[in-house]
């Protein structure tokens, strides 16, 4: 098992409010899934989404990654386990604005201390394998909509995660070029990769094999597909 999560309880304290982003969530998830949780606003997914990334801890409940019990993890230490385990692809893109795409996908390698030479081998090697590797030089503002998500995309891809845990991938995309990174990530399952998508959108979950469908903090349908 990957991912398993035990009674996953977080709770949030604004003021003298509590709030209950998830309220027991049990969730075991294999290597090599293709997941799509899916949720109302408030229905947790988001706070899902950033226990499972290793963004936070929860309130109560265990969580264990590649059996290891990252829920008792320091920051430093949940800070490593995403740099090694976690490839994250974001709605926005999350790209520096002055830096080449290759400098923008050697970010999570300069951060975990891999030589320059090696460092631009793997970086070269994630965007091909996105179908960029005539735009290896390019910044973010003279690439399109889709080809900044290759890129995160390739990013994502250069540590060879355990995981791939997309949020919202296809939100700033038009219908065609959103069809173009849902494919691209059917190539990536395909090829042995574990991936997580938080979408509200029915067609992008669809691509998935499996839906997990949270609603006030609780799962209240998976569904394989």
């Amino acid at each position: 098992m990957m991912i398993e999560l035990k009674n996953i309880v977080k709770e949030y304290h604004l003021g003298l409010e509590t709030v209950h982003a998830l309220a027991g969530i049990d969730l075991n998830l294999d290597k090599n899934e293709y997941v799509a949780i899916m949720g109302p606003s408030g229905s947790g997914k988001s706070t899902l989404m950033n226990l499972l990334g290793c963004l936070d801890t929860p309130s109560e409940g265990e969580y264990h990654l590649n059996s290891q019990n990252v829920s008792e993890m320091s920051d430093d230490e949940l800070a490593e386990i995403r740099n090694r385990e976690i490839g994250f692809v974001f709605q926005n893109f999350n790209l520096l604005p002055r830096a080449s795409s290759l400098h923008n996908v050697e970010l999570p390698l300069i951060y975990n201390g891999t030589p320059a030479s090696k460092r631009k081998e793997l970086a070269e090697e994630a965007l091909t394998k996105v179908g960029l590797s005539d735009r290896m030089h390019h910044r973010p503002n003279e690439l399109s909509g889709g080809q900044r998500q290759r890129v995160a995309v390739a990013r994502a891809l250069v540590n060879n995660p355990a995981i791939i845990l997309a949020d919202e991938p296809t939100g700033n995309l038009d219908t065609r070029t959103g069809d173009e990174i849902m494919d691209l990530f059917e190539d990536l399952h395909d090829n042995g990769n574990t991936i997580i998508i938080v979408t509200h959108e029915e067609y992008i979950a669809e691509h998935s094999d499996r839906i997990i469908r949270l609603r006030d903090g609780r799962v209240e349908r998976d569904e394989a597909r």
